[in-house]
């Protein structure tokens, strides 16, 4: 069996992975000329990492992971700690496994190194249109016309085969738009927060900042609430005056985060409403390309690696059958993703609460829950981080 993989970022390359190593041929079909994106930090929780393990590249990935102490979450304003989400050794003990911050091209070139050594041949440059599937072998639609057994879809939120395919709607701008920016530790006098991933809140905005590379360079997230989002671009050259002027008047360390910012980005965020189906005969959907999602649980990532060691066990577990492999992977997949991005909006609402007497009854709560229950709070990420789902063998 041929799998054709279209889209060469996390989740097409972990499915890639995830494929050869179990004797099947694939082939990821890229359209830019070269692998990598936009640098930015990324984190994985146990869920992830359970999947990186799986795919022999727990060694590989940690080496170059941070592992955070907790959760923070603060009031912008005031500066005022809220509460504290306990991570490092609590998250091992109660979950089996670490929860890591990691550098976006770091995982990439571990998974780009996992699927040379697996036998994937990775075409850059190889645009897919378009995909038809009569029945036989699918036929891919683009830069240059080939036949594989099954494709994947793994072509991001504004996927073309999610469009052609299954009825999928334009992506909808979700109300956020985004900055990003990578500072170096230097730029700081002395370490401005902990290692941690610190998390202030304000009224329509939230500030994310937490140390990648062994504390080398800081990775900063600012998303600001917006009525329209213009930009053609996903992600653009930001204006850093722009960026700091959103978070005026907030408290410390805040203006000495930003001060120090020379170079960022910014990018709408957007999302899909939930699909009814991932899977079409041999063709399916993974990732962003059927569950995009808002960062407020930072699941993106972790949700496209489970994607794709389902995917890999169900499609290796019916060999004979792709459209029945798809089928089943859909089946144990699509709840969950589409759980997650509902709990994911959530959060967000949490986080940018405008209302002064909402705000100040949430992070009272937040806080108490906090100080008189220490896992209380990382008990409500129970459902998420526990899930392996390397446990849960295929059938055929």
């Amino acid at each position: 069996m041929e799998i054709a993989v279209i889209g060469g970022g996390i989740g097409g390359l972990a499915a890639a992975v995830a494929l050869a190593q179990r004797g099947l041929g694939v082939v990821v079909h890229e359209q830019a000329p070269a692998l990598g994106e936009v640098g930015a930090g990324l984190q994985l929780a146990p869920n992830a990492v359970a999947v990186l393990e799986a795919l022999g590249l727990r060694d590989a990935v940690e080496a170059v992971a941070s592992a955070p102490e907790a959760v923070e979450l603060r009031d912008g304003l005031s500066g005022r700690p809220v509460a504290r989400v306990p991570l490092g050794s609590t998250c091992v003990a109660r979950y089996g496994r670490p929860y890591w911050h990691v550098h976006r091209a770091d995982l990439l070139a571990a998974l780009a190194a996992a699927a040379a050594e697996a036998g994937v041949a990775i075409h850059l440059g190889s645009r897919v249109a378009a995909i038809a599937d009569a029945g036989g072998p699918v036929r891919l639609e683009g830069t240059a016309a080939q036949h594989a057994d099954a494709a994947i879809a793994a072509d991001g939120v504004r996927s073309a085969i999610r469009g052609a395919q299954f009825g999928g709607t334009s992506p909808r701008f979700t109300g956020n738009a985004a900055w990003r920016a990578l500072v170096p530790a230097g730029r700081f006098g002395a370490p401005p927060l902990p290692r941690a991933a610190t998390v202030f809140m304000g009224p329509g905005r939230h500030l994310v900042a937490y140390p990648l590379r062994g504390g080398a360079v800081w990775n900063l997230v600012a998303v600001e609430e917006r009525a329209a989002w213009t930009e053609e671009s996903w992600s653009a050259p930001g204006d850093r005056d722009a960026l700091r002027h959103a978070f005026a008047g907030w408290a410390e360390p805040v203006p000495t985060l930003l001060a120090a910012v020379e170079d960022c980005f910014v990018w709408g965020l957007f999302d899909h409403p939930p699909l009814r189906s991932w899977a079409k005969g041999r063709i399916a959907l993974l990732g962003d390309a059927c569950h995009p999602m808002t960062p407020f649980l930072a699941q993106g990532a972790s949700m496209a690696l489970e994607d794709a060691w389902v995917l890999a066990a169900e499609l290796a577990a019916r060999r004979n059958d792709p459209a029945a492999g798809l089928a089943a992977y859909e089946d144990r997949r699509i709840a969950r993703a589409t759980r997650t991005q509902t709990a994911a909006a959530r959060s967000g609402r949490v986080y940018h609460l405008a209302n002064p007497a909402l705000r100040g009854a949430a992070h009272l709560a937040l806080g108490a829950a906090s100080r008189l229950a220490p896992g209380a709070l990382t008990g409500r990420f129970d459902w998420l981080w526990r899930a392996n789902v390397v446990g849960a063998a295929a059938t055929d």
